[in-house]
């Protein structure tokens, strides 16, 4: 059985905790605001796409054209 010394543990958290503050601040608060309104809309009845769906218009977009 290995057993991690107080100072190591700390060292550790100290590193992983500045890895998840710099994740969080990310999100820019536009970016939040923009989905707040779009979970409220989901809520009000709005329609939305399932994944399966997005992904088929996604290739479809990105389909080379056919035309010469």
């Amino acid at each position: 059985m290995q057993v991690a010394d107080d100072k190591k543990v700390k060292a550790v958290y100290a590193l992983l905790e500045d890895d998840i503050e710099q994740e969080e601040s990310g999100y820019t608060d536009e970016f939040k605001a923009e989905l707040d309104k779009r979970i409220a809309y989901y809520k009000n009845g709005g329609k939305m796409v399932n994944a399966l769906e997005a992904n088929k218009q996604i290739k479809k977009i990105l389909q080379p054209s056919k035309r010469k």
